[in-house]
């Protein structure tokens, strides 16, 4: 794994650049998708589906085959999939906005209101393998927050995935991925109906056709290639490159970045993942593209390097690193806070910004699932009191007529 000085700030500006240029000829095609979908309803996303997902059984899976393929699944799995929903409920039950009353001055009343959203579309990727876990982050926080409908698609759902399904309260599940899922979530069609948000993760075809379908339908957020940055100075450089290594499994695009102070562990850790990583063909692609260990002159500059990047996922070797302001996804403390347990079991959720975004959001929550209102009542009273403040700044504005609205009424 190379190795760079933070003093080498072209080196440490292009490791940190986004990736991703602007393709206008792949957002048309995408564009396209959506857009037959969005007018020719089942019609056009059948044949997408074939053609992209090599869809030969019904579009829906039924209830029925779910439990059939759940129930041949091996007790401890069904036991994972159980334990991890309850976990994630646990914390999405404490992420939801409370409700509350506050007088602001006499006779003047506002009430917050939290309502769930009616519908969600859950994205589960059907690549290489599997993603149960993927089932669990999207739907479990949906129902917590009380959803009624959640609708979950997946190109390829194996039996982990309809398990899952059922344990997080999935209403409906369909074999069907890519851009043609997102715009009949997006729009509705026959067979799938349409939703108030989708949520999840997927290749960058899901990307960015959740991206083109904002101004009709709400998304979590734009979720590029997934990425981490380890921030220590000791400990074992097994544990430090065994997290480097798990997330550069998932994709030759996926980013590891290891930012340390200590030339030497440096070092130890750059020889552990490049003897783990060889033979690893997508491992090593990834390391090779977008892998890199930065030397900074100390912990201070390597927690400013860190926030530069403001990375997914941030795992660091004590509280001492994090004693200040800090951008990332979701943060690891500890060596035994391994990344891959955030994944899988700790409750929190693994669907995370990406990209930077993390500069101004955290990942999906329960708290993405309800509409927030402000519900106000005010008395004569009250309103005499607020006149004040009221008249003086419409008429500032040239609102003659927002003033006379409450005039009329004193």
């Amino acid at each position: 794994m190379r190795i760079i000085e933070s003093t080498n700030r072209r080196a440490v500006e292009a490791l940190f650049a986004k990736k991703e240029a602007a393709d206008r000829l792949f957002e048309r095609k995408v564009a396209a998708i959506v857009e037959k979908v969005r007018t020719g309803g089942d019609r056009a996303l059948l044949k997408f589906a074939r053609q992209f997902d090599s869809l030969s059984q019904p579009i829906e899976v039924s209830r029925e085959e779910m439990e059939a393929e759940a129930a041949k699944l091996p007790v401890d799995v069904r036991l994972a999939i159980r334990n991890a929903a309850k976990n994630i409920a646990r914390v999405a039950a404490r992420q939801i906005p409370k409700h509350f009353d506050v007088q602001v001055v006499p006779g003047v009343q506002v009430e917050q209101r939290v309502e769930p959203l009616e519908s969600v579309g859950c994205y589960v990727p059907g690549g290489r393998f599997p993603l149960p876990s993927s089932v669990l982050m999207t739907a479990v926080p949906a129902r917590v927050a009380g959803v009624r409908d959640i609708i979950a698609v997946c190109p390829r759902p194996e039996g982990s995935v309809m398990a899952a399904a059922l344990e997080a309260g999935v209403t409906k599940l369909f074999r069907v991925g890519g851009a043609h899922a997102v715009a009949a979530l997006a729009y509705g069609t026959e067979s799938i109906p349409r939703v108030d948000k989708i949520v999840g993760p997927g290749n960058k075809w899901v990307a960015e056709a959740k991206a083109q379908v904002t101004k009709d339908c709400a998304i979590d957020f734009y979720a590029g290639p997934t990425e981490i940055v380890v921030v220590a100075a000791s400990g074992d450089p097994r544990w430090v490159a065994a997290d480097l290594i798990a997330q550069a499994e998932h994709d030759p695009e996926a980013r590891s970045v290891f930012i340390t102070w200590k030339k030497g562990f440096a070092t130890r850790v750059s020889k552990v993942v490049d003897r783990i990583a060889k033979g690893r063909d997508i491992v090593t692609k990834s390391l090779a593209a977008h892998g890199a260990i930065v030397i900074a002159k100390d912990a201070d500059e390597a927690m400013t390097l860190s926030n530069r990047f403001a990375p997914e996922h941030l795992v660091v070797e004590s509280d001492a690193l994090i004693n200040r302001p800090i951008v990332a996804g979701a943060v690891f403390v500890g060596p035994h806070t391994a990344q891959a347990a955030g994944d899988y079991a700790t409750g929190s959720n693994h669907v995370l910004p990406t990209a930077g975004a993390a500069r101004f959001r955290g990942g999906l929550s329960a708290a993405d699932f309800v509409r927030v209102m402000a519900v106000q009542r005010l008395t004569a009273d009250g309103l005499a009191r607020l006149a004040p403040t009221i008249v003086p700044l419409a008429t500032a504005e040239g609102l003659r007529a927002h003033a006379e609205s409450i005039k009329v009424r004193l």
